[in-house]
């Protein structure tokens, strides 16, 4: 921990597990309580939200990029709308960070655009780490997609580059023309 009092990294993923949990349970509750004590979760977001809109509306670029860059924090950005940055860069830097884990199991993944609302990645699978590793393609997709979406959530879905087929070989002899009979 970082000062006594604050929560590290791994104790607040452990309180959002439990609270998503928590949500969860209460939403499948039978009777009006269940779905007053969701109302109030979303009312009390909404107004830490606001409050959050209000910090960066007084900051200075400096300290929202701070702020920005914090994981946390980041987050929070994202859940309230109020991002500094633009979904398609959030959504780049997002792939950027699971690229080394991607490159790991003998692949690639590099952002390539947005186009509507899809954004697009380029994934290379590679042979290079044999069958144990869980590098397969639809994996390695399935946890670009959830990592793009988490950062950039105004976008509707993260689809693969169709790949272009690799150009054939023309051996240069058959290009040339047979000489004619003389």
């Amino acid at each position: 921990m970082a000062d006594a009092g604050r929560l590290d990294g791994p104790a607040v993923e452990a309180r959002l597990a439990r609270l998503d949990a928590l949500l969860e349970g209460l939403e499948s509750a039978p009777g009006p309580t269940g779905g007053s004590a969701v109302e109030a979760v979303r009312l009390l977001t909404e107004v830490y939200g606001e409050a959050l809109a209000r910090v960066l509306d007084h900051a200075e670029p400096a300290a929202v990029r701070q702020l920005a860059d914090d994981e946390l924090l980041d987050h929070l950005l994202v859940l309230h709308d109020i991002h500094p940055d633009p979904p398609e860069l959030r959504a780049a830097r997002a792939v950027e960070r699971l690229r080394p884990a991607v490159q790991e199991r003998g692949g690639d993944v590099e952002w390539a655009g947005v186009e509507g609302e899809v954004g697009r990645v380029r994934l290379a699978t590679g042979g290079g780490c044999g069958s144990g590793c869980g590098g397969g393609t639809t994996e390695v997709t399935d946890a670009v997609r959830e990592a793009v979406l988490a950062a950039a959530p105004e976008l509707a879905d993260v689809q693969p580059v169709p790949e272009a087929p690799a150009p054939a070989f023309v051996p240069l002899d058959s290009l040339r023309r047979p000489q004619e009979a003389r």
